[in-house]
């Protein structure tokens, strides 16, 4: 995946933009992340992003590009369709480390606490606290 698209996948894109990602996100997040678990080795600090960009005391710019990545990484057919058993993430894990890079400093304590809650009840719980 090439930096230009990347670029485009996170750009933080309008407000009526941004109300729509947030909606897929919700939507489809845990089921993804569920999915994506053993094929994401920092699922934990996409867990704590997507807890980042739902919190409203994170500025719009950071939530911007979060929600650009996680609704990318929530998107069942991509760049690679995640379908694809042993490629189906590689694009979106692309796209989730130049976001979580860009980002970084923005993910509270409190987001990576909520994280490893959810985490550790991502088998058990049907559907964490959003």
């Amino acid at each position: 995946m090439n930096d230009a698209k990347i670029g485009e996948i996170l750009e933080p894109g309008s407000e009526d933009q941004q109300r729509s990602r947030e909606e897929r996100v919700r939507a489809r997040f845990w089921k993804t992340a569920r999915k994506a678990a053993k094929s994401i080795p920092f699922l934990d600090e996409v867990v704590a992003g997507y807890f980042c960009a739902l919190d409203p005391a994170t500025p719009t710019k950071v939530r911007g590009i979060l929600l650009g990545s996680l609704a990318y990484f929530v998107l069942p057919l991509d760049f690679i369709p995640d379908f694809l058993f042993g490629l189906g993430f590689t694009d979106d894990v692309a796209v989730l480390m130049a976001a979580l890079s860009a980002i970084r400093s923005h993910i509270t304590p409190a987001h990576r606490a909520a994280a490893q809650t959810a985490i550790e009840n991502l088998d058990r719980d049907p559907s964490p606290a959003n």
